[in-house]
């Protein structure tokens, strides 16, 4: 067992780690992962002698406080990091460490010998950039106005800080062009599963003819998720000669894509155990997470690994499926009959098939952890704040 002392973190949100849903679950995560290694303090989310302003936009309409917050907050930064610095300067920290939302660290100025972090599965304008942004479009406005000054902040930011740690290749790839960082400041470790571990459990009878081949989404938006691909996936597989099914769980696909083959679970709250052993259920008896989604991460694909359930999703973002390994990541262009074939493909072999659920919940054990996770960017810190100190 090491004889280090645990590293001293202050946290850095601009929603508390002691909520539970905010950023899909994320944010508590990662706190509750390093707090299995570390002494972590959370910063207030108050914006000091601007709080009056935070608490005016958290009283309008979701869509307004997306879009107002955090550039009221970049607006206000010198005001609102005062007494975060101040906290930092008393505090004897190693690390400030910030999750998710990056205005936060605007004007963060760590005291010497103090190592700045930051995590998220996106940067606003990476996002924007991407085919993943680009499929929702924007305004004149934002576009010729807003995006540059973001760009500007962002390039600061990401530059000050110390270390920034990625959950995905698209997105360190992208950062690192686009801010033009020094090389050794990003790295790559992969968020895990906002889920227990499952233990390998055991697979649903092999796909073919003649069984049941249960299809799964997980979505609070049908239509962002894919929802319409998987349920033609669903239909061409039928009349193929499959006995496909579909599970939605998160939400309720519009009256079109609904049939008698279709079940409809809900929103299920982990947390609670009997929603828990619902989901827990259906994962066991998917034979696939069907979810050609355009996002930047993606906590089900390795939740679904978790459950050594095999991901077919589009070869898109910072998706954390592995093509081959826990699933099968296609071109952006596919159709629901390119699913079907790969769907056909794996029932026609069942030992592919069995070997494909193996590898899935294989990645989820090496990689796809928060444990795994936590221990990875607690020996990146050590090490960087040992650099930082030592200069």
């Amino acid at each position: 067992m090491s004889s280090e002392r645990p590293l001293k973190i202050a946290y850095l949100c601009d929603i508390s780690p002691e909520h539970a849903q905010p950023y899909s679950g994320g944010n508590a995560r990662i706190f509750g992962a390093l707090s299995d290694h570390a002494d972590l303090t959370i910063l207030p989310q108050s914006w000091g002698l601007a709080e009056p302003t935070r608490r005016a936009i958290y009283a309008l309409s979701d869509a307004a406080q997306l879009r107002l917050r955090w550039r009221a907050h970049l607006a206000l930064a010198r005001i609102i990091a005062a007494p975060l610095n101040r906290q930092l300067a008393e505090g004897g920290f190693d690390v400030v460490f910030g999750a998710y939302a990056f205005q936060s660290m605007s004007r963060i100025a760590p005291p010497p010998g103090t190592l700045s972090v930051f995590t998220s599965d996106a940067t606003p304008t990476v996002y924007k950039r991407s085919e993943i942004g680009q499929s929702f479009g924007s305004s004149w406005v934002s576009r010729q106005l807003l995006d540059p000054l973001t760009l500007r902040a962002e390039r600061r930011i990401f530059n000050a800080t110390d270390l920034l740690l990625w959950p995905s290749d698209w997105l360190k790839s992208r950062a690192d062009a686009l801010y033009d960082l020094p090389s050794g400041k990003a790295h790559v470790l992969p968020w895990g599963a906002n889920v227990a571990d499952p233990g390998p459990g055991a697979a649903p009878p092999a796909p073919g003819p003649g069984a049941p081949l249960h299809l799964l989404v997980v979505a609070r938006d049908w239509f962002a998720k894919g929802g319409p691909v998987a349920f033609d996936t669903m239909q061409a597989l039928r009349a193929r000669g499959l006995d496909a099914r579909l599970t939605v769980i998160g939400c309720t696909p519009p009256d079109f894509h609904l049939n008698e083959q279709v079940t409809l679970l809900g929103p299920l709250d982990k947390s609670d155990p009997d929603q828990a052993r619902r989901f827990d259920a259906a994962m066991r008896a998917a034979h696939f997470l069907v979810q050609p989604s355009f996002e930047s991460y993606g906590f089900a694909f390795c939740e679904a690994s978790a459950f050594g359930l095999p991901s077919l999703c589009l070869d898109v973002g910072g998706v954390p499926v592995r093509d081959g390994i826990n699933g099968r990541a296609l071109p952006k262009e596919s159709t629901p009959s390119d699913f079907a074939d790969v769907v056909m493909g794996y029932a026609a072999d069942p030992a592919a098939y069995d070997a494909l659920r193996q590898t899935a919940r294989r990645e989820y054990e090496t990689r796809l952890n928060w444990r795994a996770w936590a221990g990875a960017a607690i020996a990146v810190m050590r090490e960087k704040l040992a650099e930082k100190r030592a200069q």
